[in-house]
């Protein structure tokens, strides 16, 4: 798809947050359709205590947007509250794919068709690969394009001293949404290809 749609589900002290990246794709008539570069095109960060009702809402309006429509995928966070705002997203009609995400501690990836349990470790080291290799353009424009790459900066794994490793921001604000936002938006459009690239403002 053109477009991939990450949403990240706040509880009650994190924001939720919406991440559209466009794939951009290189077409050779050798090697076929590759990714070029994901470019971030919308990043938000929702107000604390926006009903879930009116998340879903919105999100409908703009999977169903004439530009959007038929051309995007979305990857909602079905993480503890998640579960029933995808099922609110699937009575919604959209205007596009729909894949679930339960994100865990865990070590591999699964899936049923329809729903996917990925650890939160190879959604944070595909952004990592991201970093490292140059494919994800963010505009520098977009309203939370700092705290977006102040979170980048935060988010590290850490171990504690009961043994049970934690990834996440450690940094001032200690939030991730922005970047689990992203991170869903740029698992999505890997599901086509394996191939991914680098973060850099543009």
């Amino acid at each position: 798809m053109r477009y991939n749609i990450g949403l990240d589900l706040g509880k009650r002290r994190d924001h939720a947050a919406l991440a559209i990246l466009e794939r951009i794709d290189h077409r050779s008539p050798y090697t076929g359709t590759t990714l070029e570069t994901l470019d971030l095109v919308h990043l938000e960060r929702i107000p604390l205590g926006t009903p879930y009702t009116t998340i879903a809402a919105a999100v409908q309006k703009l999977v169903n947007n004439p530009h959007l429509q038929g051309q995007c995928a979305l990857a909602v966070d079905a993480t503890g509250v998640g579960g029933p705002v995808v099922d609110m997203l699937r009575r919604g009609q959209l205007g596009c794919e729909l894949s679930a995400v339960t994100i865990t501690a865990g070590d591999h990836e699964s899936t049923n068709g329809y729903e996917y349990t990925v650890p939160k470790q190879d959604l944070l080291a595909g952004i990592q690969v991201h970093l490292e290799l140059g494919q994800l353009r963010i505009a520098k424009q977009l309203k939370d394009c700092g705290s977006l790459v102040r979170e980048l900066m935060d988010v590290r794994m850490t171990t504690r001293s009961t043994g049970r490793v934690r990834i996440g921001a450690d940094g001032c604000g200690e939030h991730d949404d922005l970047v689990i936002a992203v991170a869903l938006a740029a698992w999505r459009a890997r599901r086509r290809e394996n191939k991914f690239g680098d973060f850099r403002i543009v």
